[in-house]
Protein backbone atom coordinates (compact mmCIF):
# COMPACT_ATOMS: atom_id res chain seq x y z
CA UNK A 1 0.00 0.00 0.00
CA UNK A 2 2.72 2.47 0.94
CA UNK A 3 4.54 1.97 -2.35
CA UNK A 4 1.48 2.75 -4.43
CA UNK A 5 1.73 6.22 -5.97
CA UNK A 6 -1.94 7.03 -5.45
CA UNK A 7 -2.02 6.14 -1.75
CA UNK A 8 -0.70 8.15 1.18
CA UNK A 9 -0.75 7.15 4.81
CA UNK A 10 -0.87 10.09 7.19
CA UNK A 11 -0.02 9.52 10.83
CA UNK A 12 -0.35 11.61 13.95
CA UNK A 13 2.22 11.22 16.71
CA UNK A 14 2.19 12.20 20.35
CA UNK A 15 5.51 11.94 22.19
CA UNK A 16 6.86 9.77 19.38
CA UNK A 17 3.96 7.32 19.57
CA UNK A 18 1.51 6.94 16.68
CA UNK A 19 -1.93 7.89 18.00
CA UNK A 20 -3.84 8.28 14.74
CA UNK A 21 -3.79 7.50 11.05
CA UNK A 22 -5.71 8.09 7.86
CA UNK A 23 -5.34 7.04 4.25
CA UNK A 24 -5.67 9.42 1.31
CA UNK A 25 -6.23 7.90 -2.12
CA UNK A 26 -6.10 10.03 -5.27
CA UNK A 27 -7.15 9.14 -8.78
CA UNK A 28 -7.55 10.97 -12.09
CA UNK A 29 -10.89 10.98 -13.89
CA UNK A 30 -11.94 12.76 -17.08
CA UNK A 31 -13.56 15.43 -14.87
CA UNK A 32 -10.43 16.04 -12.79
CA UNK A 33 -8.31 14.70 -9.98
CA UNK A 34 -10.36 13.22 -7.15
CA UNK A 35 -9.52 12.07 -3.66
CA UNK A 36 -10.97 9.60 -1.22
CA UNK A 37 -10.45 9.48 2.54
CA UNK A 38 -10.23 6.02 4.12
CA UNK A 39 -9.58 4.61 7.57
CA UNK A 40 -9.51 7.72 9.76
CA UNK A 41 -8.74 6.35 13.22
CA UNK A 42 -7.37 7.65 16.49
CA UNK A 43 -6.34 5.75 19.58
CA UNK A 44 -9.06 5.67 22.21
CA UNK A 45 -6.77 7.46 24.69
CA UNK A 46 -6.70 10.61 22.52
CA UNK A 47 -10.23 10.67 21.12
CA UNK A 48 -11.77 14.10 21.37
CA UNK A 49 -8.36 15.79 21.46
CA UNK A 50 -8.18 16.88 17.81
CA UNK A 51 -6.20 13.99 16.31
CA UNK A 52 -8.88 13.10 13.74
CA UNK A 53 -9.47 16.77 12.97
CA UNK A 54 -5.75 17.28 12.38
CA UNK A 55 -5.58 14.33 9.99
CA UNK A 56 -8.63 15.53 8.07
CA UNK A 57 -7.29 19.08 7.89
CA UNK A 58 -3.97 17.80 6.54
CA UNK A 59 -5.79 15.80 3.85
CA UNK A 60 -7.91 18.82 2.92
CA UNK A 61 -4.73 20.92 2.63
CA UNK A 62 -3.19 18.30 0.33
CA UNK A 63 -6.35 18.17 -1.80
CA UNK A 64 -6.43 21.95 -2.19
CA UNK A 65 -2.69 22.20 -2.95
CA UNK A 66 -2.93 19.51 -5.62
CA UNK A 67 -6.07 20.92 -7.19
CA UNK A 68 -8.38 18.01 -6.43
CA UNK A 69 -11.86 18.51 -7.84
CA UNK A 70 -13.32 16.76 -4.79
CA UNK A 71 -12.40 14.85 -1.67
CA UNK A 72 -14.90 12.25 -0.49
CA UNK A 73 -15.46 9.82 2.35
CA UNK A 74 -18.18 7.52 3.56
CA UNK A 75 -19.32 6.71 7.06
CA UNK A 76 -22.10 4.68 8.60
CA UNK A 77 -25.09 6.69 9.88
CA UNK A 78 -24.57 5.22 13.36
CA UNK A 79 -21.17 6.95 13.67
CA UNK A 80 -22.74 10.21 14.78
CA UNK A 81 -19.64 11.74 16.40
CA UNK A 82 -17.54 10.98 13.31
CA UNK A 83 -20.18 12.51 11.05
CA UNK A 84 -20.23 15.68 13.17
CA UNK A 85 -16.43 15.86 12.89
CA UNK A 86 -16.48 15.41 9.11
CA UNK A 87 -19.12 18.10 8.70
CA UNK A 88 -17.26 20.47 11.03
CA UNK A 89 -14.24 20.50 8.70
CA UNK A 90 -16.35 21.09 5.59
CA UNK A 91 -17.60 17.74 4.31
CA UNK A 92 -21.24 17.84 3.21
CA UNK A 93 -23.69 14.93 3.27
CA UNK A 94 -24.87 13.96 -0.19
CA UNK A 95 -28.23 12.61 -1.21
CA UNK A 96 -26.96 9.35 -2.64
CA UNK A 97 -26.97 5.61 -2.23
CA UNK A 98 -23.62 3.91 -1.98
CA UNK A 99 -23.60 0.59 -3.79
CA UNK A 100 -20.88 -2.04 -3.62
CA UNK A 101 -20.11 -5.16 -5.62
CA UNK A 102 -17.85 -7.67 -3.93
CA UNK A 103 -16.52 -10.40 -6.23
Amino acid sequence: MLRHDATELLVSRLNGRIVGMATLVSFPLPTGLRGFVEDVVSHESVRGQGVGRGLLTAMIDIAVARGFRSLELTSRPSREAALRLYESVGFVRRDTNVLRFTP
